[in-house]
């Protein structure tokens, strides 16, 4: 071996040694530089599917983010601002244009008209005949109402969040009847064996839905895509008498008001457990929120009353009580926020309540026994029925 090639080798050596020692450990005390180990994957969690063909909520964290002040679809922006009112006893819809607080139109229907409903297209109002068992639609860009439908014991209706299926909530019946959205033809019964199913709620992601049996004070859980009854229960109070039914706005607890129990019970609806009672006021009835999503307002139909609850501080803040007394009973919210609309059921008249004060706006003189009366057009991508519950 020459002296050259030995001194290669050495130096090859040399570098071998020194290029290892740069290398390190990724301890910065061995004077190498520090290597950054890999991050850990973190594996995904995917939110629980939602029911198929249901338009994603715009907010996970509000159910009624499409609900925003004068944020009207295309569908509706060009439609007259109304408030539809069915006179139960008087079978007849009184049509109120809310800018004179004036009644502009009475509209004969069937037999015993309890709710409007507008679709799950908003491009219908559906009237609730019950006795007459017919829905009568209403044209809600013409006012003018079409030819009736025959539907059996129509008490209430509601859409599923996919547009899927129109629900008949046929209270004597015994039923909750799931239809043609557009013909009505239908499509499946489910016979229940609670009595007086009247409201109903959907949950966030739309699978399932909570329904009220008001002569039987029970609760149904209802698989909406199944159509089954997945869970059953009754109120712990005797003589419960549960109405109207609306989820909280990050969809994890449903309020159910009771005409009976004189308030509303707080439902955790995933685990479906025994709900506690939050006491409102006599008779209460109606659930509507607020259209930024902070409170909602309820009727106490048997003391004249709405009392006003934060969700945020799951609380009541406030009550206001309509100067002359009355009965307020369902409505709902106009487009803009400001004014809360409300039948007065045993006084055959419609109260108009500014939400910011809660001072009575107006008492409009309608036909009898005024009921579920829609305001129209609302804010809403979609209609899930009754009196107007939009996502």
């Amino acid at each position: 071996m020459t002296h050259r090639t030995k001194r290669t080798r050495t130096l090859l050596a040399a570098a071998l040694v020194a290029a290892l020692a740069g290398c390190g450990t990724g301890d910065p005390g061995d004077g190498g530089a520090p290597v950054k180990k890999a991050a850990p994957v973190k594996k995904a969690v995917a939110a629980p599917p939602g029911l198929p063909g249901m338009p994603p909520l715009l907010d996970p964290n509000d159910v009624y983010a499409a609900d925003r002040p004068n944020k009207l679809s295309p569908v509706v922006k060009d439609f007259p601002s109304r408030i539809y009112v069915p006179n139960t006893n008087s079978n007849t819809v009184s049509v109120i244009d809310p800018a004179t607080y004036q009644v502009v139109e009475t509209i004969p229907v069937g037999i015993q008209p309890q709710h409007v409903v507008p679709s799950w297209d908003l491009k219908t109002l559906w009237v609730n005949n019950n006795r007459g068992h017919t829905l009568t639609p209403i044209d809600p860009a013409t006012g003018v109402a079409g030819k009736p439908v025959e539907v059996h014991d129509p008490y209430n209706l509601y859409f599923t969040p996919n547009g899927k299926y129109a629900v008949v909530m046929a209270s004597l019946d015994r039923e909750l009847v799931f239809r043609d959205p557009h013909t009505m033809e239908r499509k499946k019964t489910l016979p229940v064996s609670c009595y007086g199913v009247n409201h109903a709620d959907f949950s966030a992601d739309g699978r399932y839905f909570v329904v009220s049996c008001e002569f039987s004070g029970e609760l149904l859980k209802v698989d909406t895509e199944k159509m089954e009854v997945i869970g059953q229960q009754r109120l712990p109070f005797e003589g419960a008498m549960p109405q109207d039914v609306k989820i909280s706005p990050d969809g994890k607890t449903f309020y159910i008001a009771d005409m009976m129990a004189h308030g509303m019970w707080v439902l955790d609806g995933e685990k479906f457990t025994t709900p506690t009672l939050l006491p409102t006021g006599k008779g209460a009835h109606g659930l509507y929120v607020s259209r930024d999503s902070r409170e909602m307002y309820v009727p106490n139909r048997g003391e004249g009353s709405v009392s006003v609850f934060d969700f945020a501080k799951n609380k009541l803040t406030k009550k206001w009580w309509l100067p002359d007394g009355g009965s307020p009973d369902m409505g709902g919210v106009s487009a803009d926020g400001k004014v809360l609309w409300l039948s007065g059921r045993y006084d055959a008249e419609v109260y108009a309540i500014d939400t910011t004060s809660g001072k009575q706006l107006a008492r409009i003189p309608v036909g009898g026994g005024p009921h579920g009366l829609a305001v129209y057009p609302q804010p809403g991508r979609y209609s899930l029925g009754h009196t107007g519950v939009f996502r």
